[in-house]
């Protein structure tokens, strides 16, 4: 076991509080701090804080040991995952992630056609897919995945105006993923100026429907939030299209390939594969491309699973269908202090956000403190995990994707 330095992203939509509070850094920082990394992403790899040996080549060094022989075959001696913890003051872009065969595909494609791989127009920098769960730390605000489009017909006929009235009625004729394809296609490929129009309208509409206190108050505050911080952007038009979700701390969703989401407001934990492959859908000034964003998207609708995990003893174990991880939490109340066994013969990295905890292991024990992480190679055994004072604790821990019923469930 070893424990990890690791890397802040400064991403203008990040908190100058949240991440350095966590740290024991000086709040405010000097700027915006919106992701910290544990993993072994190329981008900037986690180091062991003993020797200041990346987790990358920590792990190239015996990738059997670190990784085990079945993760290291199946995975190229590469880690598959990264875990974040998010910090988000202001929206991040609309977006959504290819499965493994788009993915592949648009990769030899775009190398093919010779696009640098970190050109701004590259949509595939990286042939593997890009699923995604997020945990909530604190309240968490995002939209994801298309709503039932009959509840969006009763969204949009709230707000109804006269120019919106045609889009209106596209989908109440045809209120089905077909018909949320059609509508979301002809409001992101809008001229300019049609579209400044209807946002206009339709601002108003949603100021009144706020002042009414009427029953969709959030989704237009959202609408009104978007439009002020993006104005002329296509993907405030897309938001009314989707599921706006409060998650409470311990909730969490899963992003599957084509999700089109975007996160909000509020602090996370964030698990994701190892890959750098966003098709973006509007509020950014990054590069949007509309055919290759439909060629991607999941139309599918409904409401958003929303889970709290699936208990497995003293863990909470999140299942998902994503064979790059797996996200697990633990937690102590005040004054408890038992001892719990760790999953071992995986690699594993586990993060503290609360309180602090011991990790025992046949190799020795080490302290993890609140903002900590530490590498735990498949390699350790014998794991046992308590806190290390009566104030209660909290970790999370990302490994591997298990082939177990738990896996499964989802």
């Amino acid at each position: 076991m070893d424990l990890l330095r690791n890397a802040v992203r400064p991403y203008a939509w990040g908190s100058r509080t949240t991440i350095a509070e966590m740290l024991g850094q000086p709040v405010p920082a000097p700027h915006p701090e919106a992701e910290l990394w544990m993993g072994a992403h190329p981008g900037d790899p986690s180091h062991l804080a003993a020797t200041d040996v990346s987790l990358i080549d920590h792990i190239d060094a015996d990738p059997e040991a670190e990784l085990g022989a079945d993760n290291a075959a199946r995975w190229g001696n590469r880690l598959p995952f990264l875990l974040k913890i998010l910090a988000v003051e202001e929206p991040l872009s609309l977006q959504a992630h290819p499965s493994a065969e788009q993915a592949a595909e648009g990769y030899e494609r775009e190398e093919a056609a010779g696009v640098a791989r970190d050109a701004a127009i590259r949509n595939y920098p990286d042939p593997t897919a890009k699923p995604e769960l997020i945990c909530a730390l604190t309240e968490f605000h995002a939209l994801a995945g298309f709503r039932d489009p009959h509840r969006t017909v009763a969204l949009l006929d709230a707000v109804r105006t006269p120019s919106l009235s045609p889009y209106i009625d596209l989908l109440g004729d045809q209120p089905d993923s077909q018909g949320l394809r059609a509508l979301f296609t002809t409001w992101i490929t809008l001229p300019q100026n049609a579209l400044a129009a209807l946002l206009s309208g339709l601002f108003d509409s949603c100021v009144a429907h706020v002042k009414a206190r009427g029953e969709f108050s959030a989704e237009c505050r959202t609408v009104l939030e978007l439009g002020e911080r993006y104005p002329g952007d296509a993907g405030v038009l897309a938001a009314l299209l989707l599921n706006r979700l409060v998650l409470s701390p311990g909730e969490a969703i899963f992003l599957p390939a084509g999700n089109l989401h975007a996160y909000l407001h509020g602090t996370g934990v964030e698990i994701l594969a190892n890959s750098d492959n966003i098709l973006r859908g509007g509020l950014t000034p990054k590069h949007v491309d509309v055919p290759e964003l439909l060629r991607v998207l999941d139309f599918g609708c409904g409401d958003m699973p929303v889970t709290s995990g699936v208990p497995d003893g003293r863990r909470h174990v999140y299942p998902t269908p994503a064979p790059e991880f797996e996200l697990s939490r633990m937690e102590w109340a005040a004054a408890d202090t038992e001892q719990a066994p760790l999953p071992s013969s995986r690699p594993q990295i586990l993060v503290c956000t609360d309180g602090g905890v011991t990790v025992h292991g046949a190799a020795g024990s080490i302290e993890v403190g609140r903002g900590q992480s530490i590498w735990v190679p498949a390699a350790d055994t014998e794991l046992t995990i308590r806190p290390s004072g009566s104030d209660g604790a909290r970790v999370f821990l990302a490994t591997v994707g298990a082939e177990s019923p738990l896996h499964d469930t989802l």
